[in-house]
């Protein structure tokens, strides 16, 4: 099963791109830009990325964020993150990136989007990796700065799929940026927002109803309204589920708790992800092996898992018959019958 695992084709819809900094690639970029950190080697970084909950996490995450200065550093992040996609058969990855935890330090946003934008692209012509750019507004922040935001994006609309939101979620709900997410729909930009991984299943209801999303990041709380439930699987409203976020924050006490394939026998479009894979103990593979290793799911599953993926994806319809294929292909050659 791990090998089926390592050579299946996957599709990543809920990356953070500054959720991939390593501690390694910090302490380069670190030394690179001449910015000290809180820690002595990448060993005590690397233990220092334990949390207990979102907000502990937030904090260790904003302050790595601080070692990308210039269009070279976030090219490098974003290539690096590239390569583990490479490794993992990701075939396409759609990205989230928080240009307000750049901008409110001096970075222009310009600097952040370059750097991250070239990177995808010479992915796509080198590693055939094909990718989105997801812009998300931190909503712990307030609306006003979210336009602000979206003002500083207009120029980049063309690299830009769509907006998301991101950051703490209790006591940020979705109706606080009701405004700005109509104005980004219309600019043409599609709409995702992060819901019910600590919030209530109510804030799902809502990112829905106000904000008009074509998917949910996360929404693992769901199971709490099984008229919830139902309502998701009839709409197909696709899940970005991250399975050892879920453990590493706590929402589930260990793996074998998790809803995932409850979900999934439900009906409902689920889909496997990395959110913050250099904090949260691993990358697309790290993360399938993980559910495998605590809830035996069959290979069809999670075969299901990247087809659910290709279906919410926001390429076009060439581009998913052509994903599609790829794991068509790759069942017939290994699908265990």
């Amino acid at each position: 099963m791990e090998k089926f695992i390592r050579c299946l084709p996957k599709v990543e819809l809920h990356l953070h791109i500054e959720g991939a900094l390593e501690p390694e690639l910090m302490f380069e970029l670190a030394e690179r830009n001449g910015i000290s950190t809180p820690y002595s080697s990448v060993e005590e970084a690397r233990s220092a990325y334990q949390f207990h909950n979102l907000q502990s996490f937030l904090d260790i995450y904003y302050q790595g964020a601080n070692v990308l200065i210039t269009e070279r550093d976030f090219f490098d992040l974003t290539w690096a993150y590239l390569l583990r996609c490479k490794a993992d058969n990701v075939m396409h990855t759609e990205i989230f990136f928080d240009p307000q935890t750049h901008t409110d330090r001096g970075i222009a946003f310009d600097t952040a989007i370059n750097g991250i934008y070239h990177a995808l692209r010479q992915g796509e012509k080198e590693l055939g990796i094909t990718s989105q750019l997801i812009m998300c507004f931190l909503r712990h922040l307030s609306e006003e700065a979210a336009f602000e935001t979206l003002e500083m994006a207009k120029p980049h609309l063309n690299r830009l799929v769509g907006v998301g939101l991101d950051s703490s979620e209790v006591g940020h709900p979705p109706e606080k940026f009701q405004r700005v997410f109509a104005e980004a729909r219309a600019l043409g930009l599609k709409t995702v927002a992060h819901a019910g991984e600590e919030g209530p299943p109510s804030n799902i209801r809502d990112a829905i109803n106000l904000l008009h999303v074509s998917r949910i990041d996360h929404g693992v709380k769901s199971s709490e309204d099984p008229e919830l439930v139902k309502e998701l699987a009839i709409s197909r409203m696709p899940l970005t589920v991250c399975p050892l976020s879920n453990i590493k924050l706590r929402v589930f006490d260990k793996m074998a708790d998790h809803n995932i394939l409850n979900l999934l026998a439900q009906g409902l479009c689920v889909t496997v992800n990395s959110d913050d894979p250099a904090f949260f103990g691993g990358y697309m593979t790290d993360n399938f092996i993980a559910l495998n290793n605590a809830l035996s799911p069959s290979p069809q599953q999670l075969a299901q898992f990247t087809r659910n993926a290709i279906e919410a994806s926001f390429v076009s319809e060439e581009r998913k018959k052509e994903m599609m294929q790829n794991l068509d292909d790759f069942w017939d050659k290994h699908g265990i019958h």
